[in-house]
């Protein structure tokens, strides 16, 4: 027995309004500096305004939240008292309001408690809006939550069924002045979902189909996204590849590539999708023995017919790379600026926190210490990872 999880998802253009009919009384809006900077918190305080609520806004959330701003978040929604969350913002924002929004319903509860096991019994207090201003995290139609613990440098998969939004407003207008560089790096974080999604050891036939959906969508619209900005097509299927990649990852889990992205985020303070993108195609060519079957089926929905088993993994990898490479994105460590010396002494660290890392568990081959070294290895030098 398994279960399928999804907030209420409102898309598509104008979808923004549906926060006029909410029905509440507080709302406390949890975001970023720059949003707040730009007026898009405006935007969305006028609409709940218009549904008569009241407004109060953190805007404190920094990239890769730490634990640290979550406690800082609940104690400021403690002393306000919300009967509605929202996290506006990338997957830093949404994560750090899933997480304060635990702590407000339960402050005697610590960040690092929260997993998928004890019962959380959230919504006495509130519930939990979810708007996402980039395409690619997915973190508006899941119930994981990334938070770093600056003090052992190092990203915590948390998270709990419970802490799912209620529901996801994708309004594509939102993510229309996105510059190309954050466009490209959300959409390989969309990609890298849906392929895992799709591969990993726990993947089902409720999220097979939303997996290989938003992969088709990612190859055929992400580099016109990144190449024009005002595309409008291309901006609302990204957006709407980047919640149904959060639909089936989430859903079915991540893998290999998100544990090593997420150490080497903490590690090099690379963005999260330029991380997880980076590590895929080496991690297709580490699992390819046992998942070439459904590789193959991926290269058919991008457009790639008549592929042995054998030649799968290795030409999806390809694929991933030509993609990457078109919109800009690293083919390794060394290409994303990371110096040797760093990387040799980072080694230990990145190796011990990705074999940590919750989502390394549901990956189709789970690699032994030494093969999760030799992976980081490959990444830095761009070796295929075909061992």
């Amino acid at each position: 027995m398994w279960y399928f999880h999804s907030p209420l998802v409102v898309y598509g253009e104008d979808a923004l309004s549906e926060l006029e009919s909410i029905r509440g009384h507080r709302a406390f809006i949890v975001t970023d500096a720059n949003l707040a900077r730009i007026g898009m918190v405006d935007l969305v305080k006028a609409k709940l305004q218009a549904a008569g609520m009241q407004c109060q806004v953190f805007a404190g959330v920094e990239p890769d939240p730490s634990l640290e701003t979550v406690k800082r978040g609940a104690r400021a929604m403690l002393a306000y008292g919300p009967d509605w969350i929202v996290g506006l913002g990338g997957g830093s924002a949404m994560d750090a309001a899933k997480a304060m929004w635990v702590l407000y319903e339960h402050p005697d509860m610590v960040p690092e408690q929260i997993n998928p096991v004890e019962p959380l019994t959230l919504r006495q207090k509130a519930r939990l809006i979810t708007i996402p201003t980039t395409s690619g995290t997915g973190a508006d139609s899941t119930w994981a939550i990334v938070l770093t613990d600056t003090a052992e440098g190092r990203k915590l998969a948390l998270g709990s069924r419970e802490n799912m939004a209620d529901i996801a407003i994708v309004d594509p207008a939102l993510t229309m002045n996105l510059p190309a560089s954050i466009t490209s790096d959300t959409g390989m974080d969309a990609l890298t979902h849906a392929v895992e999604g799709y591969t990993t050891s726990w993947h089902n036939d409720f999220c097979d189909g939303l997996c290989l959906a938003a992969i088709r969508l990612v190859f055929r619209f992400l580099p016109r996204a990144v190449s024009d900005g005002q595309d409008r097509e291309a901006r609302e299927r990204m957006h709407n590849a980047a919640t149904i990649a959060g639909l089936g990852f989430g859903n079915a889990l991540a893998a290999a590539a998100h544990a090593l992205g997420h150490s080497l985020g903490a590690a090099f303070h690379m963005p999260h999708g330029r991380a997880v993108g980076l590590a895929l195609p080496y991690t297709i060519e580490f699992t390819g023995p046992v998942m070439a079957e459904r590789y193959a089926d991926i290269l058919r929905f991008v457009g790639v017919d008549r592929v042995s088993l054998g030649e799968a993994p290795r030409l999806l990898a390809a694929q991933i790379r030509t993609l990457a490479s078109s919109i800009g994105q690293p083919l390794s460590l060394r290409d994303a600026g990371i110096d040797q010396v760093a990387f040799e002494q980072a080694l230990p660290k990145l190796v011990e926190n990705a074999e940590n890392d919750a989502t390394l568990v549901a990956s189709a081959r789970i690699p032994e210490t030494a093969e999760v070294r030799r992976l980081y290895e490959c990444l830095f030098t761009a070796q295929s990872a075909d061992f």
